[in-house]
């Protein structure tokens, strides 16, 4: 089973942004400017995971270094805002490089530069409210979502399930 985590993506007008320069459309990560900033393994995994040359990405901070090591292809992440999952999305390829991240997404100056990155293979535009999630065992009402999350395997298993009619549909 993929392992699955939730990450909360659409809060504040930075993060709204990132959201449209990179979820929103795929993004060509084979143009020197940002190649030239990828390690040859990684430039690697993002051609195996998506040999078009476009990706969609998103990211997380240095403090869930740990956790993000354990992400691989095939996992599926709620993105999450707005008390609602706005989309689902199946890991291609995750890797460490805040120049990367910094090209990607242009912080402004001070802003947490987000060092993990990963790339989407598959992304599914939902419209779930946080109630389905709720009702679902091992979640509690009320609970907003505050954070990057991974799921234990059981509450994994009833999203897979609760959201596996929207992973059937041709990946975006």
């Amino acid at each position: 089973m993929p392992q699955v985590f939730v990450q909360p993506s659409f809060g504040k007008p930075w993060v709204r942004r990132y959201w449209a320069e990179t979820l929103d459309r795929a993004v060509p990560f084979r143009e020197p400017d940002r190649a030239g900033l990828l390690d040859p393994e990684d430039l690697t995994g993002l051609n195996a995971a998506h040999p078009s040359g476009r990706a969609r990405f998103w990211g997380a901070t240095a403090k869930h270094d740990r956790r993000m090591d354990t992400v691989t292809a095939g996992d599926v992440v709620l993105l999450t805002g707005r008390k609602r999952v706005l989309a689902v999305g199946e890991v291609g390829h995750g890797l460490r490089n805040p120049d990367f991240a910094r090209h990607l997404w242009r912080p402004d100056p001070g802003r947490c530069v987000w060092s993990n990155v990963y790339s989407l293979r598959a992304f599914w535009p939902t419209d779930i409210p946080y109630e389905e999630v709720w009702a679902l065992p091992g979640f509690n009402v009320g609970d907003n979502f505050m954070g990057l999350r991974f799921l234990r395997p059981d509450p994994a298993a009833a999203v897979l399930e609760l959201t596996a009619d929207v992973r059937v549909a041709a990946p975006g």
